[in-house]
């Protein structure tokens, strides 16, 4: 590790997120960053000049993409070395998720040179929320792989995920990716995320064999895939023992039992916990009654 550095005239790099589709989604402060920079280097120097000129910035603008990384970040590190100011932009979202950036951040930090990362838009966490499926705890493993064998490995490795997971994917792809997936997955549930945040999005769900049947012949933008979490041994448990529970009140109530007595008997035969199975008698009974 470098030792630490005095950073007082060192530069700046600014890590900025942009929006991953709709222009409005960028913050105030990526705005003021972008201004006040002395360089931006972006991952697409066309696209990132659109994004400019939308807010009326002027700024030198370099190309920091995949090809050119080993080269440019000796020369942006000698930018920050000199007291610039340094902004970096993928073409949408954070720079370093699945984009360029790791290798310029790194090797600043390793100088001991000032990194401050921005908040702001993320397909990722987009997708994740809109899936509708448990956001507490999740995977993400970037760019599905192409061909065929490794694609089969990482699918497998999903399916024993208990994690919601997030995959991207290339439109063309997308096909194969639900074929390999429905084999594999059979009624797991996925959520198809497509061109979020503009004008076309399109935010789909159901198993790999449904989302297939409804699936164009010709897929068109950016894909977010995310893969329900596979369900706890736990929870299988518990679901069969509610199911067990709720069938033996079912009779007991069509009986003319009270939900009192009905749960009482309940509890006997199953060990569930007297309160659990009266609040559901309670609630099976009200459904009877209205």
């Amino acid at each position: 590790m470098a030792p630490a550095r005095e950073h007082g005239d060192d530069g700046l790099l600014y890590i900025c997120p942009t929006p991953i589709g709709n222009l409005g989604d960028i913050t105030l402060r990526v705005l003021e960053v972008l201004k006040k920079s002395d360089l931006v280097a972006a991952e697409d120097t066309r696209r990132t000049l659109k994004l400019l000129s939308h807010y009326g910035i002027s700024k030198p603008l370099t190309s920091y993409y995949e090809h050119n990384e080993l080269r440019r970040v000796p020369e942006l590190l000698g930018h920050l070395r000199e007291g610039k100011t340094v902004a970096l932009v993928s073409d949408a979202g954070m720079p370093g998720i699945s984009d360029p950036g790791y290798r310029l951040i790194k090797s600043a930090l390793d100088e001991g040179l000032p990194v401050e990362v921005l908040p702001g838009p993320s397909s990722i966490e987009t997708a994740l929320v809109s899936s509708g499926f448990p956001t507490d705890s999740f995977l993400f493993t970037g760019y599905l792989p192409r061909r065929r064998g490794d694609l089969r490995k990482a699918l497998a490795g999903i399916n024993r995920e208990h994690r919601t997971t997030v995959a991207f994917e290339a439109p063309h792809r997308l096909r194969h990716a639900l074929e390999e997936t429905a084999a594999l997955m059979g009624e797991r549930q996925i959520a198809i995320c497509r061109e979020l945040t503009k004008k076309f999005q399109e935010i789909k769900r159901g198993s790999a064999a449904a989302l297939l049947a409804g699936l164009p012949e010709k897929v068109r933008g950016e894909i977010v895939m995310v893969f329900e979490g596979k369900p706890a041994p736990e929870a299988r448990e518990d679901e069969a023992k509610e199911k067990e529970v709720k069938t033996a009140l079912t009779l007991l109530l069509d009986a003319g039992l009270s939900p009192r007595r009905a749960s009482e008997i309940v509890s006997l035969l199953t060990g569930a916990p007297k309160n659990k199975a009266y609040r559901l008698a309670l609630a099976m009974n009200q459904d009877y009654s209205s």
